[in-house]
This record gives structure tokens, C-alpha cells and sequence, in this order.
């Protein structure tokens, strides 16, 4: 039987159509700017941003760090949430390799940051302190779509203290689905999204299900140094329209269909709710969190797993729809679930293992 993957929308396969335009793909060698198929991508992705310029990047985790490096200097700092990827799951590179000191906030539940907490983080002109001069938020978070009213309160709290606004926007396009609604004009909303902000970090490999890539798109002041970073972090690719040709595949196809997963994970929090046992957080886009009492979430992932369902229990149990899972294999999880709560509760097992990424 198939296993029903639900660890992360990362596992996706490329299409066999997505395949096709790979190796179809006209190629030259991108770190000399000869690449036509990255060169069509860039400039594609940069007209649905609204922003002057674009990057290709090797991973998520490399535009935001080219970058929050492109926005600051060594003796910056960047204000983040105390949760957030760019702070927290990227390996601390801004610290490490650009000497920018992160400024982590508390979030609520849904990822804000509080807008007094921000503007008590600014730092004055004085040379005791590093020199505050980004502001980094994330759309979406833990499966939330930021509200708008929030996102411009915030950049525009940003602007008047003369900070800067970088965006990681992984999963950019799914707040982009859910904020235009059936039917609705999906560039409009991204752009509604994006416009607030001076530089966005977009995934390719997430629900657009490209193997690999994201991109980093900006003025081209801004682009021009995040490629110099980019050299220099290893991250200058050459024949990557193969990758390229990817994203553009996504871009083209997989863009309205998000809507679909968003509906798959409403299905399964659906049938989770009303087990004893269980609480359900989160079906607003391709995220379902559960929290399961007496410690027997251990348990349930290695019920699961056997079931031929795999998720993953670093931060409360974590299902992700994605275009690699359907209807049948969302409801075999909701099953398998069931059957569990329906066990008596056992002693707590080992932690199951679980790749370390949340992105």
C-alpha cells in the first residue's frame, strides 16, 4: 500500500510534466548571467512580486540568508520572532556568517509579533548597541496566513523607524491562495502581500512542488548584493535552468491547485475532531497540528508508521498536505487515527525519529 506522506510538503515528486519541461530546458551557465531558462524565471517571478529584480537560489534557507546579509552589515541587527525559520531553523548562518545579530521577539499564536514589542526593540543611535535596521516576518506561519491589517501595520511601524523589511514567504503563495478566496485573483493577492515589504523570499520546493529551489526578489540594488553573497556562500549554480525550469513548471501549474490542499487539510481536521484525547490547531492553508494528552504522541506517530502514515512530532503532531497526497490517503490517516484512540493507552514509547526540518 502506498504510504500516505504527511511529514512536510518538501517530499513532493516532480510531475511527470514538470519532468518534461527539465529536460527541455534551454541551458548556459548561470554564474556567467548565460543561462536563459534561470534568466526567463527571474524575470517571470519578479513581475508577479512587483519588484525590480530576482534571484534563483539553491534553498529557502540561502535567500533569506543572502537576504537579511544584503539588508544589514556586521554590527546590525535584524528583529525576528523567538520561533521563526529564519531565526531559529536556519542554523544561526545571519550570526555565523554575516556577524548580524538576530533581536528575537515572543509570537502569539498565530506568528505576530506585538507592534509595541517592536518598537521597543528598535535600538537607539548609540554606539553601545547594534545598529537595528531590519525587520524579518514570515507568511505563512505554522499554516497561519498573516492578516493584512497586521502586515501593514508592521512594516509601516518598520518604515517610520527606518528599518528595512525582508519577508520569508516559503509558503508566500499559499497565503496568496487562501487570502484571495475561490475564484479570486491569486497575483493580486500575493501582491497585496508582497508590496508591504522591501525584499521576499519565495520557495519553490514547498507546495509548488519543485525539487529543488527558492528565489529571492527585490530592488535590484538589493539583488545586486544578495548575488555577491550568493558566490560566496557556494550558492553560484551553473547549468540550474534544469532547476529553473522547474519553478517556472510550478509557477505555470501548481500555483491554483494549492487551493486543493488547503481543502485536504481541512478534510482531515474535520475527521480529527472530537476524539478524546486529541485537540486539532490549524487547517487555515496546508497545516494541521493536533496535540495529543498523556504524552502519546510518541505512540500515535509509530501507530501511524505502520498504518503506512508518516508525520512528524517536533512541535506538536504536524500533518502537511501537499500534490503528492489525495483524498483516499487523507482519509486513511483519519482512520488510522481513529483506530488508535480507539486502543487502550499503552506505556509512552521512545520519541519516534523524525527529520529535523519544520519549514
Amino acid at each position: 500500500m502506498k504510504t500516505v506522506d504527511l511529514r512536510s510538503d518538501t517530499v513532493t515528486q516532480p510531475t511527470p510534466a514538470m519532468r518534461e519541461a527539465m529536460m527541455a530546458a534551454p541551458l548556459g551557465d548561470d554564474v556567467f548571467g548565460d543561462d536563459p531558462t534561470v534568466n526567463a524565471l527571474q524575470k517571470q517571478l519578479a513581475a508577479l512580486t512587483g519588484k525590480e529584480a530576482a534571484l534563483f537560489m539553491a534553498s529557502g534557507t540561502q535567500s533569506n540568508l543572502c537576504g537579511i546579509m544584503a539588508h544589514c552589515g556586521r554590527g546590525d541587527e535584524y528583529i525576528v520572532g523567538q520561533n521563526a525559520h529564519t531565526y531559529r531553523y536556519e542554523g544561526g548562518g545571519a550570526a555565523v556568517l554575516g556577524s548580524i545579530q538576530p533581536q528575537p521577539l515572543v509570537q502569539d499564536a498565530q506568528g505576530r509579533l506585538q507592534l509595541a514589542d517592536i518598537a521597543a526593540a528598535i535600538k537607539p543611535d548609540d554606539l553601545h548597541f547594534a545598529r537595528t535596521r531590519l525587520l524579518c516576518l514570515e507568511n505563512t506561519w505554522n499554516g497561519h496566513p498573516m492578516p493584512q491589517d497586521y502586515l501593514q501595520q508592521a512594516t509601516d511601524l518598520a518604515r517610520r523607524h527606518g528599518l528595512a523589511t525582508h519577508l520569508d514567504g516559503a509558503r508566500v503563495f499559499n497565503a496568496a491562495v487562501a487570502d484571495a478566496g475561490p475564484g479570486g485573483d491569486v497575483t493580486a493577492a500575493l501582491r497585496r502581500i508582497v508590496d508591504r515589504f522591501d525584499s521576499v523570499s519565495v520557495c519553490f520546493s514547498k507546495g509548488l512542488g519543485a525539487p529543488v529551489g527558492s528565489a529571492l526578489c527585490g530592488s535590484r540594488e538589493l539583488i545586486d548584493r544578495a548575488r555577491r553573497w550568493r558566490k560566496m556562500v557556494g550558492g553560484g549554480l551553473r547549468q540550474s535552468g534544469l532547476l529553473a525550469a522547474a519553478a517556472r513548471h510550478a509557477l505555470d501549474h501548481h500555483v491554483q491547485r494549492l487551493a486543493d490542499d488547503h481543502a485536504l487539510a481541512q478534510r482531515l481536521a474535520a475527521g480529527l475532531q472530537g476524539i478524546e484525547g486529541l485537540r486539532v490547531r490549524s487547517a487555515q492553508t496546508n497545516i494541521v497540528f493536533i496535540d495529543v494528552d498523556g504524552g502519546r504522541g510518541p505512540d500515535l506517530l509509530a501507530h501511524l508508521a505502520r498504518d503506512g502514515v508518516l508525520a512528524t512530532g517536533l512541535i506538536g503532531l504536524r500533518f502537511v498536505t501537499h500534490l503528492d497526497v489525495d483524498a483516499e490517503g487523507i482519509d486513511r490517516a483519519i482512520a488510522s487515527v481513529r483506530r488508535f484512540f480507539a486502543l487502550p493507552a499503552q506505556g509512552a514509547a521512545a520519541p519516534a525519529a523524525s527529520a529535523p526540518a519544520v519549514y
